[in-house]
This record gives structure tokens, sequence and C-alpha cells, in this order.
């Protein structure tokens, strides 16, 4: 195992786009990345050319004109920060765009059917914990209970107009939300093995938050500090307004009797989730700390390598080894202080769940109070052995591309192993 990160070389096509050589790209990715030049063009990509701001706001939570803040930051720091190669600068301006219309979408939406802020959320199961601590896995098993809604990438990346019954297995949609989430895959190899992303997939409900530009896309994507430092310290409100008022559009024309959702985002706003979803329940995932940063560091560094020649480890690791220092003291903490909901809170370990993934579930299930049949139980076993945990590659990392000393980062997370049963573990 090397010391320091290969990212491997890239294919020949993505090094000719990077030169320049491919020019309706390279004209496109030298346009400003600033609020002006892009509101404007997602405003007349939709048929509404030289309306103002105001179009992409709407009377109610979540759409409010507060978005504009993280946006003129994320820009900010794409633009002074982020060093993106020509192909990260398109592949970046085509994903700012694609919020900001469909940001537009969902107001108009709200303007019109003002009663979809109406549908209710009912008991949304909300998989959290760090990342690469099995959350993957078990939002897969859950997602085989037919009681289950989860929601799938391209209905997170364009949930406008509302998905219908009877369109849903061919939307149009699909291809175009495949098309993006695949798009950093073909750039740089062994993406798949790590995380594989597309349209028909089960999708992370932070994309959901994006929208309202309060959300960690722009942080797992690009090395941007400055915007970093502001989503850490603004009010995440807002984001969960627009993530639920997502769910609520999802379902206007879908009665949905229970939505399962996932995303270690949640772990940084637990408060501020279970605020949003009061009766909400939540399973909770852990792993060996140090695991966890050395795969996630692995996974960060793939993504931004799609889009930017400037990718250091060892600022990546320094950053999650302090965020989810903070983040799993914080759990000890949430749990000691009673905050998080008793009867609507089950944990589970990385370890457990590659023994036996459904047996877990179903321990968690009866913790949470929720029947497991044995229809669902067996559709939860040949889910997990139709996916075997390298169906697309060996995921190979190391702790020491992070640059970081084991045995002090193994002091820094003591307590939060401790806690929960993890002093032992080296998974």
């Amino acid at each position: 195992m090397t010391t320091t990160w290969d990212p491997g070389p890239r294919p020949e096509w993505v090094e000719s786009v990077n030169a320049g050589l491919v020019l309706p790209i390279a004209a496109e990715a030298a346009l400003p990345l600033d609020r002006e030049g892009l509101i404007g063009e997602a405003l007349a990509r939709q048929g509404r050319a030289n309306e103002g701001i105001s179009a992409l706001c709407a009377p109610g939570p979540g759409t409010a004109e507060d978005f504009l803040e993280g946006l003129d930051i994320a820009l900010a720091s794409l633009e002074n920060e982020a060093n993106l190669n020509l192909l990260g600068r398109w592949m970046t301006r085509r994903f700012v765009l694609r919020l900001l219309e469909v940001r537009l979408q969902i107001c108009d939406l709200v303007r019109s059917d003002p009663g979809v802020r109406d549908e209710q959320i009912v008991e949304p199961l909300f998989v959290v914990g760090a990342p690469r601590t099995g959350t993957t896995v078990l939002h897969a098993l859950l997602s085989a209970d037919y009681r289950h809604r989860v929601p799938l990438g391209w209905e997170f990346l364009r949930p406008v107009p509302p998905p219908t019954i009877e369109t849903y297995e061919n939307d149009p949609r699909i291809g175009l939300a495949d098309a993006e989430l695949r798009g950093p895959q073909l750039v740089t190899g062994g993406l798949d093995a790590i995380h594989a992303y597309a349209g028909r997939m089960n999708k992370e409900c932070l994309s959901a938050m994006s929208f309202a530009f309060r959300g960690e896309e722009f942080i797992s994507r690009y090395n941007t500090p400055s915007y970093i430092d502001w989503l850490q310290s603004c009010d995440m409100t807002p984001a969960y307004e627009m993530h639920r008022l997502v769910l609520q559009i999802l379902q206007r024309k879908m009665p949905t009797e229970k939505w399962v959702l996932k995303s270690p985002v949640h772990l940084h706003n637990l408060p501020v989730l279970l605020d949003t979803y009061p009766d909400a329940q939540l399973v909770i995932t852990h792993r060996d700390p140090l695991a966890v940063l050395g795969s996630v560091t692995s996974l960060i560094a793939t993504l931004r390598w799609a889009h930017s020649d400037d990718v250091d480890t060892a600022v990546i690791g320094r950053y999650h080894a302090d965020l989810y220092h903070a983040d799993l003291d914080g759990l000890v903490d949430l749990q000691a202080a009673g905050v998080l909901p008793t009867g609507r809170a089950a944990h589970g370990s990385f370890s457990d769940f590659n023994a036996d993934g459904v047996g877990v579930v179903a321990r968690i299930y009866d913790e949470l109070g929720i029947e497991l049949p044995d229809d669902v139980r067996g559709a939860m076993a040949a889910a997990l052995a139709a996916s075997p945990r390298e169906k697309h590659g060996d995921h190979t990392w190391s702790f020491d591309w992070l640059g970081l000393d084991a045995d002090e980062q193994r002091g820094r997370f003591s307590r939060y192993c401790m806690s929960f049963g993890l002093a032992d573990s080296n998974n």
C-alpha cells in the first residue's frame, strides 16, 4: 500500500477536454461563475428571460431570498479556491444551472399549487451516521421493504413536476439525471468501487438541500474552504425546509406511507432535523473512526479529482478529522441529554452489517416497533445477495494518505468509541 494517494491516469478524452481541444466545452467553461450570469441563464433556459431574482422565491418556508447568501459564497469559493480544471468548470457550471432551474420550477409549483405544502410527511425514517459506516447497505435493505419509499437519483435532482405512478419507470428525467450523476465516474476511474451513482439508484437526500444552497455537495466535489466555514456556522433551517418541500412535491401525486432517507450530513444537524420532522425515526450507524477517515477521504479525493488537478488528501483528512470529532462527540452529548428520541432511535455497526445485514435490520425494526413480515425479510435477503459489497470492484484506501497521527486520532475519538462499544474495533 502506497503512503500517498494516486488517482491513476485519466481517460484520453478527459485530457483532450482539459487541454482546451474540445472547443464547445472550452467556450462554455470560460464563462464566469457569477450570480447575475447564472441566474440570467437559468431563467432564459426556462423561457423566463429578463425576470429577476423574485422568480426563484415563493411564499412559505424554504423558498425565501436567503438562498442568495449561500449561492454567492459558493460561487466566490468556486472561482477563487477550488482550482477547477476546464472539464471540472464545465460540469460545475451545469450543476449550478440545474440547481437554479429546478429551484425556479419548485417556486413556480408552490405558487400554482400551494396545497403541496399541506402534504404530510409521517414518521420518516432517517439513516444517519458518519460516511462509510454502512449507511448505503442499510438504505438498500430498507428500500427492499415494499412499505417504504426511497427516493431515486432522478427524483432528487429533478422533482418537478411531481412524479406519477403511470410514468415513474420511464420518466424522461431519468436519463437527464443519469447523465449528470454518471459524469464524474466517466472522468475518473475507481469511483464506482467507492460509491456508485445513477439516475435509478437510491440517492442521499442531501441533494434536496442543495436547492437552498446550504449543502455539502459543494464541499464533497470541490475544495471550497470559505464555503465550508460559512456552512458550519449558518442556520440550516432553510435547507431542511427545502428538504421537506421536495418530499412534499415528490409525494403530491404518489401517496407515500413512509419515506426512508439517508445522508451522513444529518449527523451535523440532528437538532434541526428533529425540529423539522418531530416524529422522525433514526437509525445511527457506527464504525471505527479511523476507518471512516481513511475511506471517506478516498471518496472525496476521487470526487474532487473529477473537477480539479489539485487534490490534497492531507487537507481533506484534517478537515474530516475535525468535523467528525465534533459530530461524534456531539452525538454522545445528544444521547446523554435525551435529545435523541426515546423509542425512535436505533443503532447499528459496520461490522454487524457485514456479518448479518438482515439480522441487524430485524433488531432495528424491533427497537423501533416496526413489524418485519417474512416476505419483507426474504426481499431484504435477496437484495443483499444481489448486491455484494465489492460488486463494482475493490475499494482500497490507506490511513497514511491523510498525514495524521493514528494514535493521536484514536485518542481524540476514544470517548465516542467507548460510548458506542467501538473501543476494540479496527474495522
